[in-house]
């Protein structure tokens, strides 16, 4: 292995997202990311047919404006379309409309990495590869894409992968993207550099990268690669590079093109557009169609008392953090109660979704009330624990199913004092020792005693007639 502590990694990372509009870019054929036959999302303009026009849909510059919003970036007034020409079988006009010159958003800072640029250009058709036939399926030509170019500043695969998360959770809070890296509604290429000074080295672009973990093991695997290369006397060439999951490599698929390999010139089918006319797209209207922002809910759960780790595993998901926002707002602003509903929600709760192999079938309200019951001392942490487990499988309201399955807190006194009295005639030994002044047997005496009572016994009050018993 190299040593790699000489050299600097320079990673730049371009970032592709299927903006999840009802029609394509430039057309009314529906942008239908889940339809299976081909070619039946298709129309004269997004197969390029001789004398068609391109018309721009308002909801993906409106989305894109809204990602750049949410970026701190500064969003442009005036912003153009280009064509950008290559010759491939997926671009059935021989050129893509995209954006070069004057991009809708520029700048702006997302998880500690500064933002080249946002803009929005038209998708590829699908090719596909078979029993030495080619196929192309142009449902998917035309779709609204989004490209997102950060600044060369990532040093290290962790931060890429870092960011590249927190893109994507920033997008489906924001509703434009569902984002998915499997179905390639995300698509993540990284260009990676290693040098011994403060000058980049050679730009290598990694391309089919279809998870995070790939993203992450791809920059790795690259930064090794051109290292040993060095090393080894070689010469790194700018190209653009596939990964291979099953091999854990990248592989040479071509030179890679620069800029005036594209010939960009603006698209001459397409008015210019004015941000400042269209009253929807002003800084004012845009901001207050933001909600709440991932880094703002983290804020929001920490301050509610959650540790760092806690706040991210439910923030960073959009399903976890409605539902405890529901039981938060059944709960009210009560401290202690919205601590219970924390520490079960990232524990027990937690555990309960990671291992399910089914149907969770706990609702807010239902895990709500069995906070409460938690709190009104209904139920003991041993009882609290055996009722979640039943609510995931069965559903249904939480005191029934405690009082079905026996979980219900035993409070009585006359029952506890019978239990507490049969376990120091069972443990006189550990009796004498507390009575000689070793406190810590009295916790050993009160395990015995929630053993004794399944679980049910109210552990303070156990602990209360233990010291009572114990004094006689």
């Amino acid at each position: 292995m190299s040593d790699t502590s000489a050299y600097r990694t320079t990673i730049g990372l371009e970032i592709h997202a299927e903006l999840a509009t009802k029609t394509k870019m430039f057309c009314d054929s529906p942008n239908d990311p889940e339809e299976t036959r081909p070619n039946v999302n298709v129309c004269p303009v997004c197969l390029a047919h001789p004398g068609t026009l391109p018309v721009p849909n308002r909801d993906a510059i409106y989305n894109v404006l809204r990602v750049g919003k949410a970026l701190g970036a500064t969003l442009a007034d005036y912003s153009e379309f280009d064509r950008k020409s290559y010759f491939y079988p997926d671009i059935p006009k021989g050129y893509q409309i995209s954006q070069y010159e004057y991009p809708f958003v520029a700048g702006g800072e997302l998880a500690g990495v500064a933002i080249t640029r946002v803009h929005l250009e038209e998708d590829t058709a699908r090719s596909s590869h078979s029993a030495g036939k080619s196929l192309v399926d142009f449902n998917r030509a035309g779709v609204p894409l989004m490209e997102l170019v950060t600044e060369p500043v990532i040093h290290d695969a962790e931060t890429a992968g870092k960011f590249a998360r927190e893109l994507q959770l920033l997008l489906r809070t924001l509703g434009v993207s569902h984002a998915n890296l499997e179905k390639g509604e995300m698509r993540i290429e990284a260009n990676i550099s290693v040098s011994k000074t403060d000058t980049f080295g050679t730009k290598v672009e990694v391309k089919n990268l279809n998870s995070f973990r790939s993203v992450e093991r791809a920059i790795e695997y690259e930064v090794e690669r051109q290292i040993k290369l060095i090393e080894e006397g070689g010469t790194l060439q700018q190209e653009t590079r596939g990964w291979d999951e099953t091999k854990q490599v990248t592989f040479h698929q071509r030179i890679k093109e620069g800029s005036a390999d594209y010939r960009y010139f603006p698209e001459p089918d397409i008015p210019k557009i004015y941000r400042s006319r269209i009253p929807e797209w002003t800084d004012e209207a845009l901001k207050e169609s933001l909600p709440e922002l991932p880094w703002e809910k983290r804020a929001r759960y920490i301050a509610f008392g959650m540790k760092e780790e806690d706040a991210a595993y439910v923030a960073n998901d959009l399903g976890r953090a409605a539902f405890f926002d529901a039981v938060i707002a059944l709960l009210g602003d009560e401290k202690n109660v919205r601590a219970y509903a924390i520490n079960y929600f990232v524990s027990d709760l937690a555990g309960i979704y990671a291992n399910a192999d089914s149907e969770v079938r706990i609702t807010p309200e239902s895990f709500a009330a069995l906070i409460r019951m938690i709190t009104a001392n209904k139920l003991s942490s041993r009882g609290a624990k055996d009722a979640l487990a039943f609510m995931a499988t069965e559903g249904g309201d939480p005191e029934a199913i405690a009082e079905a399955h026996g979980l219900m807190q035993v409070s009585d006194t006359g029952a506890l004092t019978a239990a507490v009295q049969s376990v120091i005639t069972a443990n006189e030994g550990v009796a004498a020792e507390y009575r000689a002044g070793k406190e810590s047997s009295l916790q050993f005496l009160v395990g015995q005693a929630m053993k004794a009572t399944k679980g049910a016994g109210n552990p303070a009050l156990i602990k209360e007639l233990l010291i009572a018993e114990l004094g006689k």
